[in-house]
């Protein structure tokens, strides 16, 4: 039997709409989702991204957050029948303000894996208070305890296995050491890509601004090339028939283009792109399910 994703909910941000898509509605503000994911029906539950360490933080940023209803990482591992401390491995997709900020609530029996070039990134500067002082600082006190950390050498290496069905690789794109973790479920490859893929709507169903068939929009947040940003995206839809960005309900793939979404879990029911009802906040999720 497959595994199976569930979408954990862990908190609400506002932000310029041209941040998520590169030259759309600059000047825009647009409140999107922070995802995380727990993987199930393995050896072990597996959580991929932590969310922001508190709502104030993205003010470091310019930005704002939200904990609402049953957002937060307790409260969404609860709704599974889980506690932090059943949660064997935290993987991380990348190591940014609202996806690394809860690190430091897991007990250091849990092992955190990164790859170790997203690691070194997040100390050089180039993406400032995209990385906050305290989440780094306590993954350098993950790496002198005993398991408490695993890194990954995904530049060398074609993929690493964590558990059977689960692997991760280097995803080529957002920021030097980003990685897709790949899970096998009963039908077909999810690929949890981090912001990667920020809005599935804009970069790859009606990709904005862009002409060339099946040619993917940019976000307007990478530390690299945007050939090297295209790629990445094209690396997440081949071979996967469901992708999950952090900032967008997952998408359902079919020969490299998005035919439906589903809502909070991977496998789950497929709704259509054209009865999908946008980025899904916490103020929208009862229409999902209308």
């Amino acid at each position: 039997m497959g595994l199976e994703v569930k979408v954990l909910d862990l908190g609400d941000i506002e932000l310029d709409t041209s941040f998520l898509v590169l030259a759309l509605e600059p000047g825009q503000a647009q409140q999107v989702p922070t995802l995380g994911f727990l993987i199930t029906g393995g050896e072990a539950p597996i959580v991929v991204d932590t969310g922001f360490s508190e709502p104030a933080i993205m003010g470091n940023l310019g930005m704002k957050g939200w904990w609402r209803d049953d957002q937060g990482m307790e409260k969404q591992l609860a709704k599974h029948g889980l506690e932090m401390k059943d949660v064997r491995y935290v993987l991380h997709t990348h190591l940014h303000i609202d996806h690394a900020g809860y690190d430091d609530h897991f007990p250091l029996e849990t092992t955190v894996v990164i790859n170790r070039r997203e690691l070194e990134h997040s100390v050089s500067g180039l993406m400032g208070e995209q990385y906050p002082a305290p989440y780094i600082k306590h993954l350098v006190d993950r790496l002198h305890h005993p398991g408490a950390l695993r890194l990954l050498d995904l530049e060398v290496v074609d993929y690493e296995e964590i558990i059977p069905g689960v692997r991760c690789v280097a995803a080529g794109g957002h920021t030097e050491g980003s990685m897709n973790v790949l899970v096998d479920t009963d039908e077909g490859v999810a690929c949890i890509c981090g912001d990667v893929i920020y809005d599935i709507a804009h970069q790859i169903v009606s990709p904005h601004l862009q002409v060339m068939e099946l040619d993917p929009a940019v976000t307007g947040n990478h530390s690299g090339s945007k050939r090297g940003e295209k790629a990445a995206i094209r690396k997440a839809l081949v071979g996967s028939r469901f992708v999950l960005p952090a900032h967008d309900r997952p998408g359902v793939v079919e020969g490299g283009r998005i035919v439906g979404r589903t809502f909070d879990s991977t496998p789950g029911t497929l709704i259509s792109n054209d009865d999908f009802p946008g980025k899904l906040t916490s103020d929208h999720k009862e229409a999902a399910h209308a």
